[in-house]
């Protein structure tokens, strides 16, 4: 009997097909692979109250430029993927940059739901009184992208580091950047030389008390020059 998959997500969207490249390769690939992860992608036309047309869209009440995702459709999806058998139900999330702006604590956060649906919106959005059915909307970041679907992959990809065994060292994920409130230290591999420039020698010198120490006032370095906002947030915590 196969294992059951630690995380489960569901997106709901007008382009599945956007979705096949990124999430067939790499460690997203094998996660699904090996069962850690199951992404399951649905066309929202499959839930049109126009089954002849697949229409899921009209004009906005009120007037105003561009298309609206209708109402019925969302909800017939959502409703239809969680179930009523189901012992937990799903944790619903809309793709919209009205909504939380991801970061790596959002990302862990939304991981322990252990199964989510993802609405990518599209066109002006949906129409509000699907709402309801919302649990959480979620930003990438304070721009407009055409749709939901590359904020639902940068999600996925975000969250599915932090399932066990998709990431193979989990020490990796623990020393991100952002994971401890600073940005990761910088690294290095061979040649120790490069075009005349030298891999600081601590990290050379097999003294694993001196390179952990150096690692961290590195990434407190790196962090005061690059996203001074973070040090002062974490100074005030």
């Amino acid at each position: 009997m196969a294992a059951r998959p630690r995380l489960t997500i569901d997106i709901v969207t007008l382009f599945p097909s956007m979705f096949t490249g990124p999430f067939t390769e790499s460690l997203l690939a094998r996660a699904q692979k090996e069962g850690l992860l199951k992404i399951r992608l649905h066309s929202l036309r499959e839930w049109s109250d126009d089954p002849r047309h697949g229409k899921v869209d009209d004009r906005l009440f009120g007037g105003g430029a561009g298309m609206l995702i209708k109402a019925e459709p969302v909800v017939r999806a959502i409703q239809a993927l969680a179930g009523k058998r189901k012992r937990t139900k799903p944790w619903v999330v809309y793709l919209s940059p009205q909504g939380r702006v991801l970061t790596q604590s959002l990302a862990k956060t939304l991981v322990r739901k252990k199964h989510l649906i993802f609405i990518c919106g599209h066109y002006e959005g949906i129409d509000e009184r699907a709402m309801k059915w919302i649990d959480e909307e979620v930003s990438i970041g304070d721009y407009v992208l055409t749709g939901g679907e590359l904020p639902a992959m940068v999600v996925t990809d975000a969250m599915a580091r932090f399932v066990p065994g998709v990431v193979g060292d989990p020490d990796s994920v623990l020393n991100d950047s952002f994971s401890a409130g600073l940005l990761d230290t910088p690294h290095y591999t061979r040649p120790s030389v490069w075009r005349g420039r030298k891999v600081p020698a601590v990290l050379l010198s097999g003294n694993h008390q001196a390179i952990r120490k150096w690692r961290e006032e590195k990434a407190w370095e790196v962090t005061r020059n690059k996203k001074p906002a973070l040090v002062k947030s974490r100074k005030r915590n």
